[in-house]
């Protein structure tokens, strides 16, 4: 892929990945599932994605253009960092497992592993903001909720792969 089309894909990533962040603001998952900021982490699929089909460097790019565009949006200061830190682990814990442990993990695995580390990086926003140890109690339900939300973004991730690849659209690395 020429470096028109590529940087032309990770500004399309990033908006998609705005878009969903943005969106996914507007659904009241906590009425479903009693978990206070609790997430479906759509547009971490279009990270996870960027990192299949693009190089590290622009998977990191898409992340903070979208982490600094939606707090801009819609969000706040402590948003921003809460979703700087989650997501800068989440996607380092999915770059490890895709290009060095890719044979022991499926995208479900590997997706679950980045929510609970996303979750993670929450925690340790939520601590440096408040100043406290405390809010680390919250981690188990977190962790809870994780699991499933990380199997659900695995599997859109595996069917949208799945189907990238079939047509042809973007070669994986």
């Amino acid at each position: 892929m020429n470096n028109t089309k590529r940087i032309a894909l990770c500004g399309m990533l990033t908006a998609l990945a705005l878009a969903l962040s943005l969106a996914e603001r507007m659904i009241p998952l906590e009425l479903l599932i009693p978990i206070p900021g609790i997430k479906l982490g759509l547009a971490n699929v279009v990270t996870m994605f960027a990192l299949l089909f693009l190089t590290p460097k622009e998977a990191y790019s898409i992340l903070f253009c979208r982490v600094v565009l939606a707090s801009l949006f819609a969000g706040s200061v402590t948003q921003f960092l809460f979703s700087l830190f989650g997501g800068m682990m989440a996607l380092t814990t999915t770059w490890l497992l895709l290009h060095k442990y890719n044979q022991w993990f499926s995208f479900y695995g590997i997706s679950a592993a980045s929510a609970t580390m996303h979750n993670f990086g929450q925690i340790l926003a939520a601590m440096l903001v408040m100043q406290t140890a405390d809010v680390i109690a919250y981690l188990p339900l977190l962790l809870v909720s994780s699991i499933p939300v990380g199997f659900l973004t695995g599997a859109i991730l595996d069917v949208l792969q799945k189907h990238m690849k079939h047509l042809h659209l973007v070669e994986r690395k």
